[in-house]
């Protein structure tokens, strides 16, 4: 073990640490750890008993990892052919109880946690995913390998999130929803499969956005959502009539998704009804259309 800092490290004499483990100063690591070969742990982290580390791990400053945590073990991947791979965890995140983040599944490949994360318990993050800073997981809250998660969202209980897909920065899903394609900045998201319902307007409010701001963000939203305009169209639409630097943001979101956005409430309820989608060649809409025989 090699030690960075010259704080004291409170090591559980029934801890079991690696070959060429990093130790930054000031950690505090519980009984029943397990901190594999090659571990880079930082400085001021608490882990409580029978937390695991694997191989290829990097944690900065000020973590708690609770009880059971598994960062870093292998991909839950028909793909993993044993390469050496990485999970690489950021500074201040609290990882409850019986989280798991797996690393990268093809070699060289990482998983990454950003800063000031809230991980609730039974939290999964599978490989590959890649999470910003200051977003919350519920208990029970699952990514599938190669979701992104941005800045400020937040993913309630028991939500499931198809492999590949996007949460926008200060996105909100609600509880015991399905998430099977990407879901843009600022907007509030919930069912089974999951649409958009809204504007996570107590989000932004808490993010100190100006009304002005605001107002933007809900005239972008209108125009994606309400005014039944081909996802193009409404791209135009918003440049034109909302300057904010973070509607640049939703802009380039949707313009680069490559599942593509959730669609919005009116459509769920038309695919309920047996209503048709619009011919293949036409433009992508996020609302649905009248089928012709429609009075």
């Amino acid at each position: 073990v090699r030690t960075r800092a010259r704080l004291m490290n409170t090591i559980h004499p029934t801890a079991l640490i690696g070959k060429d483990v990093q130790l930054g100063g000031g950690n505090d690591i519980g009984p029943g750890c397990v901190i594999e070969d090659g571990v880079v742990l930082g400085s001021r982290n608490k882990l409580w008993m029978n937390v695991y580390l694997g191989p290829g791990t990097t944690i900065g400053d000020g973590n708690q990892l609770h009880m059971g945590a598994v960062i870093g073990h292998l991909p839950q991947d028909l793909a993993f052919s044993g390469g050496a791979s990485s999970t690489k965890i950021g500074h201040r995140n609290i990882i409850r109880e019986y989280v798991t983040i797996h690393r990268g599944t093809k070699e060289g490949s990482a998983t990454v946690v950003g800063d000031d994360n809230f991980l609730m318990a039974n939290a999964h993050l599978g490989h590959n995913c890649r999470v910003g800073n200051r977003t919350i997981l519920t208990n029970l809250a699952t990514l599938a390998g190669y979701c992104e998660v941005d800045d400020g969202a937040v993913i309630s209980g028991m939500v499931v999130v198809h492999q590949f897909c996007r949460i926008g920065c200060l996105a909100m899903i609600s509880g015991l929803s399905a998430v099977i394609k990407d879901v843009p900045p600022y907007m509030l998201c919930a069912g089974r499969p999951a649409v958009i319902h809204g504007l996570n307007v107590v989000g932004l409010r808490r993010a100190g956005f100006a009304a002005p701001v605001r107002e933007e963000i809900k005239r972008a939203y209108k125009l994606l959502y309400r005014e039944g305009l081909s996802v193009p169209h409404a791209l135009e639409a918003i440049s034109r009539e909302c300057k904010s630097p973070q509607l640049q943001e939703l802009i380039g979101f949707v313009k680069n998704s490559s599942r593509g956005i959730s669609a919005g409430l009116p459509a769920a309820q038309a695919a309920q009804a047996g209503i048709g989608s619009a011919d293949e060649e036409d433009e992508e809409t996020l609302l649905s259309r009248k089928p012709k025989n429609f009075l």
